[in-house]
């Protein structure tokens, strides 16, 4: 029975995706503990340190099947150690030589932050995957409307017009940037952990440095400059890059779900017959789908934050962090890739509703273009004077819900200078789109390669 909504057989889809829940499974995370003392082993039989005989039949047996996961829980109860057991486990399934060399000179810490980093590797790889497939979908979206003109906001207000392209673009360089920032970051966070009881490698002899390159050069890792078994900054960085990805999700969600609102209308996460919005109100299409990867999001923002407060350690090394590094970082990787994924499926489903968006653009009768008429009569009038102008008029027009060309008309301080015909453009709000359609020909040109 599941005691969490990722296990859950009912919601564990919303909450994660299958891909990220068996990189943190159980049996992945025994498995990486294996694979570390595998490549400890090669190490240390390479600087004669262990026999090569012994090594070879570690690595060969590495294997989940050989460990007896009832025996390992009993083992864990008694001993209260959370690698004991896999230890005892692992060495009866080898030869009484080749088992006494198992975890020789590691300490715990060692196996269990390497074993994660090895997860986290992984779950970095689909989350890349993911990144791509976000900024794919969010390229060909900004491409398609690039040239469509519709009202931008600021404040929640109407401001001046942008494309929807232009707006997509900006979701599209974010992705793009959240790519640049896991590359940037893994080679901080990307390392092995190989130091022994106190981080020295004492235990190794001359050889521990050695042994330590070796053994991070096999699992594909990092070699760390000095030993991290208190220094956590590596998590703190990767979570906080985790929060950042899952904060452009959010961000990218929550303004489909407000374009989506009844008096606005502009895009739809996408319908189909079947989906139901309501139990109670028959004719609802809520923006469901982008409602649940807001919910995910601030689960995992308030998640990430434990990365800061483990970086607190004291001494050498601390285990008071372990659990919850287990458990947060799991948690905020598995999350995140469900959140992704649903957003990848809205980006390609979403519905644009392009009457609502000319119908928008042209709803406040001119006022979403007065800065472009205030800059014009500013050369005539002063930039302050004419702003001066168009605020009256503009406050007479939204009061008394009158187009802002017959007020301007009616005005002789602009009439003065400029005739009706040119008024009649500028107050256009299809002409007045700056350069958005440039500016996703930027993102465009940037990210070229992700469009193939």
């Amino acid at each position: 029975m599941a005691s969490s909504m990722i296990d859950s057989e009912l919601f564990k889809d919303q909450y994660g995706t299958e891909e990220m829940r068996h990189i943190f499974s159980d049996q992945a995370q025994i498995q990486k503990w294996l694979d570390t003392w595998a490549a400890l082993a090669k190490a240390e039989a390479a600087e004669g340190i262990i026999p090569k005989a012994a090594a070879k039949e570690i690595a060969e047996k590495a294997n989940y099947q050989n460990i007896n996961m009832s025996e390992v829980r009993e083992g864990f109860k008694k001993t209260a150690h959370p690698l004991m057991p896999q230890i005892r486990s692992f060495a009866k399934s080898l030869s009484p030589e080749a088992g006494g060399y198992v975890h020789w000179g590691a300490t715990t810490q060692d196996i269990t932050d390497t074993g994660l980093v090895l997860q986290l590797k992984d779950a970095q790889q689909l989350i890349v995957k993911q990144l791509q497939e976000l900024l794919t979908s969010s390229l060909k979206q900004a491409k398609k409307y690039r040239t469509l003109i519709m009202a931008g906001r600021t404040h929640g207000q109407q401001a001046v017009p942008i494309t929807l392209g232009y707006k997509i673009a900006i979701w599209a360089n974010e992705f793009g940037n959240h790519l640049d920032r896991i590359k940037d970051g893994q080679k901080r966070y990307l390392v092995g952990e190989l130091g022994g009881a106190a981080g020295t490698l004492a235990s190794l002899g001359d050889k521990g440095l050695a042994v330590q390159k070796t053994f991070c050069d096999l699992l594909g890792l990092e070699t760390p400059t000095i030993t991290w078994h208190v220094s956590r900054d590596g998590f703190a960085e990767f979570a906080s890059i985790i929060s950042m990805i899952a904060g452009t999700v959010a961000r990218v969600a929550n303004e489909i779900i407000n374009l989506q609102r009844t008096e606005i209308g502009e895009i739809e996460e996408g319908f189909t017959m079947e989906k139901v919005g309501s139990s109670t109100m028959p004719q609802k299409r809520n923006p469901m789908k982008c409602e649940n990867i807001v919910s995910l999001t601030r689960i995992i923002q308030a998640n990430a934050t434990l990365g800061f407060s483990s970086m607190m350690q004291e001494h050498e090394r601390d285990m008071t962090f372990w659990q919850s590094d287990w458990s947060y970082l799991p948690q905020i990787c598995i999350n995140l890739s469900a959140a992704m994924k649903m957003l990848n499926d809205v980006l390609n489903q979403m519905i644009v509703h392009k009457d609502n968006i000319k119908n928008n653009l042209f709803e406040t009768k001119g006022l979403i273009v007065s800065e472009r008429v205030m800059l014009d009569l500013g050369r005539y009038l002063g930039r302050q004077n004419a702003h001066e102008v168009i605020y009256e008029n503009a406050m007479k027009a939204f009061e008394e819900k009158k187009p802002l060309l017959d007020l301007l008309l009616a005005d002789k301080r602009v009439t003065a200078d400029v005739d009706e015909p040119t008024l009649r453009e500028m107050l256009n709000p299809e002409k007045y789109s700056g350069a958005s359609a440039e500016l996703v020909d930027r993102v465009l040109s940037k990210y070229h390669a992700f469009l193939k």
